[in-house]
Order: C-alpha cells, then sequence, then structure tokens
C-alpha cells in the first residue's frame, strides 16, 4: 500500500501546482487490491495544496473507511463506480473553470465530441477521422444517485465523464494514465473555449 500512497501522493502534488484543487474540491484515488476491491482515496475536506500524513483512506468496495486517517471524500461513490465497471487503476476528479464550462456549453447535447485534434491521440485515437466523445451527466445531488449517472456513461470505450458544472472524472489502468487523460481532457477544454471564443470574435468582426 505505500507504493500506492507515494504514486496519488506524486499526482496530488503535481494536480496542485497546476491549482486544480480549488476551495479543497477535488479527489483522487488509487486502487489498492481487487479481490476484495479497495482504493485509496482523499480525505474530506482537507487542504489538497498541503501534504500530510492523513492525505488518503483506505476504503473497501462499500466506501467505508478501513484506516482511521480520517473521513473519505463524499465522492468516493463515484470512484468506486469507475473500478466496478472498468479495469482502472487510479481514478481522478478536479473542477475547473474550463471543465465547468464546457459541461455547461454542452450539456443539452449530453456530451461534448472532439476531432481533428491531437491530444485525443492520448486516449489512443490514431485513425485520421478519429474522434473522443466525453459524455455530460447532470450534478445530482445525492451522490449515490450521481455515482450511478456517472457509471451508467461508461462504457469500452469511455475515458472521462464530465457532471455538469461540477467537474471531470478520468481513470486510466494505472497512475501515469489517468494523469495523461486528465491533462488530455484539460487541454481540449481550453482549446474549444478558446476556439468558440475567437469564432465569435470573428463574427462581430465580419458583421
Amino acid at each position: 500500500m505505500i507504493s500506492a500512497w507515494n504514486e496519488l501522493a506524486s499526482i496530488k502534488r503535481e494536480l496542485g501546482v497546476r491549482n486544480w484543487f480549488p476551495g479543497t474540491s477535488g479527489n483522487l484515488s488509487i486502487k489498492v487490491s481487487d479481490e476484495p476491491l479497495t482504493c485509496l482515496v482523499t480525505v474530506s475536506g482537507k487542504d489538497k495544496y498541503q501534504e500530510t500524513e492523513e492525505d488518503f483512506v483506505l476504503v473497501d468496495q462499500d466506501g467505508n473507511a478501513l484506516t482511521e486517517q480520517g473521513k473519505p471524500s463524499a465522492e468516493t461513490v463515484i470512484h468506486l463506480e469507475v473500478y466496478k465497471r472498468t479495469d482502472a487503476g487510479c481514478s481522478l476528479h478536479v473542477h475547473t473553470l474550463d471543465n465547468n464550462l464546457i459541461s455547461e456549453l454542452y450539456a443539452e447535447k449530453g456530451s461534448v465530441t472532439f476531432r481533428n485534434v491531437e491530444l485525443i491521440k492520448a486516449f489512443g485515437i490514431w485513425e485520421e477521422d478519429g474522434e473522443l466523445t466525453i459524455p455530460i451527466v447532470e450534478n445530482f445531488a445525492d451522490l449515490p444517485t450521481l455515482g450511478l449517472a456517472v457509471g451508467e456513461q461508461i462504457s469500452a470505450d469511455t475515458k472521462a465523464v464530465l457532471i455538469r458544472n461540477h467537474g471531470i472524472t478520468v481513470w486510466g489502468r494505472n497512475a501515469f494514465e489517468a494523469k495523461r487523460h486528465l491533462e488530455a481532457c484539460e487541454f481540449l477544454f481550453s482549446y474549444q473555449m478558446k476556439l468558440l471564443h475567437a469564432k465569435a470574435l470573428n463574427l462581430k468582426e465580419v458583421l
């Protein structure tokens, strides 16, 4: 478990440098075992820009704490849905301005699709006409309902789900892959926002 702890702590440190944990938001997890399912998850309400020996708590498949570091993140249920439905070894959830804006702009469509953008290759999409679609679910206040809503959008090709005006959850077979997927998503969201802004300015100039 020490190795998993150090790996998750390293990712938390990197994402903290990017200021992706505003207001103690966000939560991270890494799988420790499959049978039974256990994972380390960030402790609720902590300042994730700080590093302590109580940053993560081990939980079982029902989200119950197995160690005494603190209370597991309230959104642990989302991470557990990912582990139960995929071969993921790590799951990351962050709230950024860009992912919130994208989730609201495309909420009525139920997803946002990227094509002809280099960074979709981070998801193993190499085809000339390839595309990446990220589902968007409503931000249910009831967390078990939210967890199920995220889970229902998970398919073999899904590696990320947006929650409307809330944040994004991404995952990968290991911590490196999960972080790659998160970085790629955030690049794509930033690109799309700037592209929409540039198009709007160009339209104003034409008019």
